[in-house]
Parts: C-alpha cells; sequence; structure tokens
C-alpha cells in the first residue's frame, strides 16, 4: 500500500448508490402500461412499482498516487458500480466522492463506433480520452501495434463490427493505455486476448503507475490481481468486506470462495 505521505487522489467517504429499477407489471399493452404510470406521478417509488437496488452501501476508502488498487468480488457485488460512480457517472444517494485530477473509466463494453473502422475509431477514442489530434497522430501506430489487432490481417480498416469481443477490448485498453492518466479504472480489460497481451497491459499498467496515477482493476482473476495490484478492496453484496494489502485479501478471498 502507499505510503501515509503520498498524494490521496480518489476519497470515498461513507458512499451509498441506489439504483432505481422500474418493475412495475401494469397490464398487457404498452398504452395501459403508460396511463398507469401517469396516473401514478407524484406518488411514491412503491406506488410506481419502481424497485429501489443498494448497490453500494457506506463504502469508505482512500486511493494514493501510484496505487494499483484490485476490485475483487463475486457477481453483482457492486465492483463495476463503484468504478461508475468515481468515474463521475452515478449520483451518489449518500456520501461522496472526492478525486484529484480526471478519472477516466475503461471497460470492456465501452462505446466505441461498430460501423466505424478501427483506424476511426483510435482517433474518436483518443479525442474522448482527451489527447488532441496531433498527439493521436504520434501515438496511433504505438496504439495499433499494442492491440495486437493487426498481427493476422490488416483489420484496423475494417469495421470493428468484424471484430472479435477480444480485438474490440484489446483496442479500447490499448487507446486508453496511449494516454497518461491521473486516476485510471479498467473493467475486466485483461480478461481479454492471450497471455502475451495481458503481460503487456500489466507492463503498462505499472508504467501508468510511475507516471504518478493511480490505477484500479476489476478482474475475476485472481492471477492478474496479484500479478498487477499491491492493494484490494474486496466488495460483497455492495459493502467492503476487506481492504489491503493484495496477497492478505486474496487469502482470504479465496478461503470464502473455495478457489
Amino acid at each position: 500500500m502507499a505510503e501515509e505521505n503520498t498524494t490521496p487522489t480518489v476519497i470515498a467517504d461513507d458512499l451509498h448508490i441506489v439504483y432505481r429499477v422500474n418493475g412495475a407489471k401494469t397490464g398487457k399493452g404498452s398504452a395501459t402500461a403508460a396511463l398507469s404510470r401517469i396516473l401514478k406521478r407524484g406518488s411514491g417509488d412503491a406506488a410506481r412499482g419502481v424497485r429501489k437496488v443498494h448497490a453500494v452501501r457506506g463504502v469508505s476508502f482512500v486511493a494514493h498516487r501510484g496505487e494499483a488498487i484490485g476490485l475483487i468480488g463475486s457477481n453483482g457485488s457492486g465492483k463495476s458500480t463503484l468504478l461508475r460512480a468515481i468515474a463521475g457517472l452515478l449520483p451518489a444517494e449518500s456520501g461522496k466522492v472526492y478525486t484529484d485530477g480526471q478519472p477516466s473509466l475503461l471497460g470492456v463494453n465501452a462505446a466505441l463506433m461498430n460501423d466505424l473502422t478501427g483506424e476511426r475509431n483510435v482517433i474518436l477514442g483518443g479525442l474522448a480520452m482527451g489527447m488532441s489530434r496531433e498527439e493521436i497522430r504520434e501515438r496511433y501506430q504505438q496504439i495499433v501495434d499494442f492491440s495486437g489487432i493487426n498481427e493476422k490481417g490488416d483489420f484496423i480498416t475494417l469495421p470493428m463490427r468484424t471484430y472479435s469481443s477480444g480485438m474490440a477490448a484489446r483496442l479500447r485498453f490499448s487507446i486508453a493505455a496511449a494516454k497518461d492518466h491521473d486516476v485510471l479504472m479498467i473493467d475486466e480489460a485483461l480478461a481479454t486476448g492471450d497471455r502475451k497481451f495481458q503481460k503487456r497491459s500489466e507492463e503498462r499498467i505499472r508504467e501508468l503507475r510511475k507516471e504518478a496515477g493511480t490505477v484500479f482493476l476489476v478482474s475475476h482473476s485472481n492471477k492478474s490481481i496479484r500479478d498487477t495490484c499491491d492493494r484490494v478492496l474486496w466488495l460483497e453484496r455492495g459493502e467492503l468486506r476487506m481492504d489491503g494489502p493484495t496477497d492478505e485479501v486474496l487469502k482470504e478471498y479465496e478461503k470464502f470462495t473455495g478457489k
């Protein structure tokens, strides 16, 4: 873990995130359902058939510059929700998130445009990550080479709809990794690709940390967490169950899961 005198980059203070899901079952037709919603406007969530999902429950931690922090937990434990809250994409029901600098969230479902070529998506993705056109031009070949998608053909000139899910995820990671970040959050990106690409990704994360950033990594691969992170946050049912050095937390987590 980071030393006490390093700079905090993310502070979560008793953070609660609640989703509201429309679970109403009013009538068979869309017109009936719409009329029911109109009549119930101004009523409470329960009356409107809105179900609350308490996805993150009172999570508190401080992340520091230079740390790589793994997020682990069962499916639905709140890991991706927590990252989205840190990125400013989800409002807090209560509590606060403070960030020093601009957080960037990279997920395997990060939006690139399927009908555009990989080449065009590198440009658009780079602009979305805050790079200038000149920076994108300078780093373009590095991005393509890092992704490895051209190793078996000129795929970068083809529409992204022709890519496998692994190729698309590698390109997304490569675009994000081409820029230095204050706070970079990666959701399952290292689960894609062969071992060679995973090793390149892990090396790049170490470089990003040296360049004074903070990295969060969500992964179901304990090996990726061990190879990449020096600290782990373990979430279960939205609650922070353990926060500490990677080996200590993973040891307890593996006892819990029996793996």
